[in-house]
């Protein structure tokens, strides 16, 4: 049995959702989400609650889409509500970033500055020159993109030199002993 599958999501105030059509939209203070659903479950939508539930007999395919079905609404609701945000850090001599425009243009340590153009669903901050702060609706797509910056210059285990993400811990190796 899914134990996140069983678990309704909350809709909290200010979200409206919607299920036609193999869709469910999500309506909320930050824009707008849809996602499809799959054949196996069946998504029903009461006193404020969303609740998710595995079609007919128990099959494997039934069972496994349950819990991820859960987990895609709630991230759907959960993003037109209050969004998502990755938080990277930039280590390094001379390493830094800053949004110039619709681009992060990042010093890594190459002969050139990297430029990563900022997708439209996006919104990319540096509070700092050595932070980065992604922020979007779509969970997985802020994951993404901050997977993206991360692998321009992925941290070493030498010198801790890159880009991580904040609440990232580092393996460090020790190096050539004479």
């Amino acid at each position: 049995m899914s134990r996140v599958g069983k678990y309704p999501v909350e809709v909290p105030a200010g979200v409206q959702v919607v299920v036609a059509n193999g869709v469910l939209t999500a309506k909320g203070k930050r824009g707008e989400l849809s996602v499809p659903l799959s054949r196996y479950v069946e998504v029903k939508i009461e006193d404020g609650k969303i609740a998710v539930a595995p079609v007919g007999a128990r099959s494997r395919d039934n069972w496994t889409m349950w819990g991820t079905t859960r987990a895609v609404v709630a991230n759907v609701v959960k993003g037109v509500s209050e969004g998502f945000t990755k938080a990277l850090e930039i280590q390094g001599t001379g390493f830094r970033a800053a949004v110039q425009g619709s681009n992060l243009v990042m010093n890594l340590g190459f002969s050139h500055d990297v430029v990563y153009p900022i997708p439209a669903d996006i919104k990319i901050t540096t509070p700092r020159p050595t932070a980065i702060v992604v922020e979007g609706n779509d969970k997985q797509r802020v994951g993404q993109v901050a997977l993206d910056i991360r692998s321009f210059r992925k941290p070493e285990p030498y010198k801790g030199k890159g880009v991580r993400y904040e609440t990232e811990v580092l393996r460090r190796k020790e190096g050539k002993k004479k």
